[in-house]
């Protein structure tokens, strides 16, 4: 069963609940660290896509999923706190009773405003580095955008949903492995899987609009357009991760969580005895 990896789940929640309770700010720079992160995957990804979109080569979104794998490398070892994971992370320790429902909406809002932060300072980053300024370089990094900001709504929250789940999960597998190679190459290939499947995820989508939108860019993209895309994109994620990662591990897993349980305040019994 995957009782000891959730462990490890409820463990990082209580860490980071801890962190909250220690320092509200720090939480919100850990945030904002998380998304510059994103950030960083996702001018790698645009920036490699970009020399095979010039081509009109088939290859544009294979060798930009692949690039992108580095931003969950840089969370997962580089720290910070990520909206989508803590969905999860969250919704689990709460059905588990190790934290109050009213404080997981509020590490919720810390965690988003500490993400959207996070992005548009990197935005502003990039902006000043003039990288993307050419039109031969932002081109894809655009026309990717347009389309994400004029999908249909109800689409957008299906495909957040499936993303937060597979994200959720690339997060969550690796806690089975031994060996950081293992883990980095599981991670990749989940992120490789939502990036090449066209799944929205809120704080990349966040860090990517903002980046467009410090860039000289068409009427199509707009602040109306980003509303469009993330309102419905958060929600689906925070039913992927919080519905189908939290509420569904914790369901199956029950009776044998119960029976840890049972096991821990026995052996607790003893040791006061």
């Amino acid at each position: 069963m995957e009782v000891a990896a959730l462990e490890k789940v409820e463990q990082l929640a209580l860490k980071k609940h801890k962190v909250f309770k220690q320092s509200r700010l720090r939480y919100i720079a850990r945030s904002a660290l998380a998304s510059m992160f994103i950030g960083f995957g996702v001018i790698v990804a645009f920036k490699t896509g970009s020399f095979f979109y010039a081509e009109h080569s088939p290859l544009t979104y294979p060798m930009a999923a692949i690039t992108f794998g580095a931003a969950i490398i840089l969370i997962s070892y580089g720290g910070g706190d990520l909206f989508t994971g803590d969905t999860f992370y969250y919704t689990y320790a709460a059905l588990r009773r190790k934290m109050q429902w009213n404080a997981v909406s509020k590490l919720w809002l810390y965690t988003y405003i500490g993400n959207v932060i996070g992005a548009a300072f990197f935005a502003f980053m990039i902006f000043t580095t003039g990288l993307f300024a050419d039109s031969s370089v932002n081109g894809f990094l655009l026309s990717v955008v347009e389309k994400k900001m004029n999908l249909p709504m109800v689409e957008l929250f299906f495909r957040a949903v499936l993303c937060n789940w597979l994200v959720c999960l690339a997060f969550f597998i690796p806690l089975f492995l031994k060996g950081d190679g293992a883990k980095m190459f599981a991670m990749m290939l989940f992120v490789f899987c939502f990036f090449i499947s066209g799944y929205e995820h809120s704080i990349a989508n966040m860090c990517t609009f903002a980046i467009a939108l410090v860039l000289h860019h068409p009427g199509t993209i707009s602040m109306g357009g980003v509303f469009h895309n993330l309102i419905p994109v958060t929600l689906g994620n925070m039913i992927g991760g919080g519905l189908l990662m939290g509420f569904m591990y914790y369901y199956v897993n029950k009776p044998y969580l119960d029976e840890l349980d049972l096991t821990n305040k026995m052996s607790e019994g003893d040791l006061n005895e």
